[in-house]
């Protein structure tokens, strides 16, 4: 014999794990038409059938703009609270879903839809109003699931418990605005939350068995290509379902616009933005659901990238070059050991990443 037992057992074992790896960085490219674990396909397979989303608006604030955080909101935030497409608040949510059903189906019929709550944040207003408005939406026969766009530090445990309970009738996945990993960052654009937060928010919500999709801004004033892609190996190490990828807008009458004109900061162009994107997904864990890939700015808002206008193009050329490339989503993902939780700073020093620089708060 060659080698001790031991020896043996060892290689053995290895050559295992190295088979399993292979197998698992393959899997959004083994089990979908695009190189990527992208959700049109997924709610293919789990639903049956392709799902829209319903964008509804049910009237709540924002901690960062009632006064308790702020008053401004964050930096990049449009008047509107992201919710530009969404319902209008004054409708009631039957309303507003069958409002949402007849303007889709002149462009894409469809049998069932994702109840998705945009407009700020969709979980900071009294439970009784929440309850109403979640169990409304659940109520319609053509909804689905239920998609609901909040803050990490606006998940009280009466919150929490609601949709948990309502997860038991209907899917039901939460989506938190994280941006990025960075608190310099999360400083300058008056995030109003530290990372702890975000992360005590993610444990709480999985171990309801909701699943958790988060936000991730591309292109923050300061951040480095580096720290952007610290911000997915730190996603890989949390229990989330879904990512969605977010192209830095410039929108008029945000405070964002303001610090663009007074420092023209440079932005991404539509190549950076792709490497950037596909750099993002070889390194993502490849059981995360890319539920986007980029955004939508509304036309008369957008300052800047002006080519971001374009999001057939900016999807056209992002799926071009990952197939010139031949990667795929988890290509060069490699999972931190269990129970080692990814924290940036003391891998980013170990390689010389660059580091943010010290932005402060930005004030008009």
């Amino acid at each position: 014999m060659l080698f001790p037992l031991g020896c043996a057992g060892f290689f053995l074992s290895f050559y295992i794990s190295l088979v399993l790896l292979l197998f698992f960085t393959s899997y959004a490219k083994l089990i979908t038409m695009k190189p990527y674990n992208n959700l049109s396909e997924a709610l293919q397979q789990r639903f049956g059938e392709k799902l829209y989303k319903l964008t509804l608006n049910i009237g709540c604030t924002c901690p960062n703009r009632d006064g308790t955080l702020g008053t401004r909101g964050c930096i990049f935030c449009s008047a509107g609270g992201s919710g530009e497409f969404a319902g209008d608040p004054r409708r009631t949510v039957t309303e507003q879903i069958e409002a949402g059903i007849r303007s889709l189906s002149k462009k894409r019929p469809a049998t069932r839809y994702i109840a998705y709550f945009q407009a700020y944040t969709n979980t900071y207003a009294p439970v009784d109003h929440l309850k109403k408005a979640y169990t409304e939406a659940l109520a319609h026969p053509k909804v689905a699931a239920l998609a609901i766009a909040t803050r990490p530090d606006c998940l009280p445990s009466d919150v929490l418990e609601l949709l948990s309970d309502l997860n038991k009738q209907k899917p039901v996945w939460i989506e938190l605005g994280l941006q990025t990993i960075h608190e310099s960052t999360a400083s300058f654009i008056r995030r109003g939350y530290t990372l702890p937060v975000f992360h005590q928010a993610a444990e709480a919500l999985h171990a309801r068995n909701l699943e958790i999709v988060t936000h991730v801004i591309l292109g923050l004033p300061g951040e480095t290509a580096d720290m952007m892609l610290d911000t997915i190996r730190y996603l890989n190490t949390l229990p989330i379902s879904g990512i969605k990828l977010q192209l830095l807008h410039i929108l008029k009458n945000t405070d964002l616009a303001e610090y663009y004109e007074e420092t023209s900061f440079r932005v991404l162009t539509l190549e950076e933005y792709a490497d950037l994107v596909i750099s993002c997904l070889e390194i993502c864990r490849p059981d995360i659901i890319i539920h986007r890939l980029t955004g939508d700015g509304p036309k008369d808002l957008l300052i800047a990238p002006a080519w971001s206008e374009k999001k057939r193009m900016v999807l056209n050329t992002i799926h071009k070059e990952l197939k010139q490339r031949n990667t795929w989503q988890g290509r060069l993902y490699f999972p931190t050991k269990k129970g080692i939780p990814y924290t940036p700073g003391k891998q980013d020093k170990k390689k010389g990443v660059p580091q943010c620089p010290k932005l402060k708060p930005y004030t008009s």
